[in-house]
């Protein structure tokens, strides 16, 4: 027996946290009926169904690095019909994203269809760091490298340190652990830097390196030993 979150999450569904939303909004039947209680346990031989769909265990666990164009959603579904990164994937299992890039933000994007491997990632205790290069026409100043450095308030949240540096004259670089939304576009905006371009390049070991855009490629057994590391 196990939590029906923790189900849903193995079976490649979302995430634990996306699971329970699932649960409270009345979405999931355990042989049959509405289950609302996040406490409650299933075992493989209940019949659990998402919106009418049973749904099971993936046996194939899949972990893909995806370089992530612009004009992309990473919403396992999106209501206003944009193009989303799962169009991108060609797997014979479901993934989904971990974590998100806003639409106008490209780079690295990780996707998997393992539930407990997200969970794990996405939660703040891990403080994994994210490099983002920031592509500007702003003059950027020392001041401003300092603030965005020692964390700056963006509206409704105050950051914590980052790792500022400055490239060339266009380009900077900011590698934060925090994932607020849009969080560096608002960091930029907070201190008078314009964003032209913004790409993730490395998401905690891992590199986007020279995978193409739109392209993806499944994670080596190394890069997953030093990710759970």
């Amino acid at each position: 027996m196990e939590r029906l979150n923790k189900f849903i999450a193995s079976c490649g569904v979302c995430s634990r946290r996306k699971a329970d939303e699932l649960i409270q909004d009345g979405r999931i039947k355990v042989n049959g009926e509405v289950v609302k209680d996040l406490g409650v346990k299933v075992s493989l031989e209940d019949k659990i169904e998402l919106d009418g769909k049973t749904i099971s265990k993936e046996e194939k666990k899949v972990y893909l690095m995806l370089n992530k164009p612009v004009g992309y959603v990473t919403t396992a579904s999106d209501e206003k019909g944009r193009k989303n990164v799962l169009d991108l994937i060609l797997e014979d299992v479901r993934v989904y994203p971990i974590g998100r890039l806003d639409m106008y933000t490209e780079g690295l994007l990780l996707l998997t269809n393992d539930g407990d491997f997200a969970n794990k990632l996405m939660h703040p205790k891990f403080e994994i760091d994210k490099r983002y290069v920031v592509t500007t026409d702003t003059k950027v100043t020392r001041q401003m490298l300092e603030a965005l450095r020692n964390g700056v308030d963006i509206g409704d949240y105050v950051t914590r340190e980052a790792k500022v540096e400055k490239l060339d004259e266009e380009n900077i670089s900011i590698t934060i652990h925090e994932g607020k939304n849009r969080q560096v576009r608002r960091m930029c905006d907070a201190v008078g830097i314009k964003v032209l371009k913004l790409k993730r390049t490395n998401y905690g070991p891992l590199s986007l390196g020279e995978l193409p855009v739109a392209k993806y490629r499944h994670l080596t057994d190394f890069e997953l030993y030093n990710l759970n590391k």
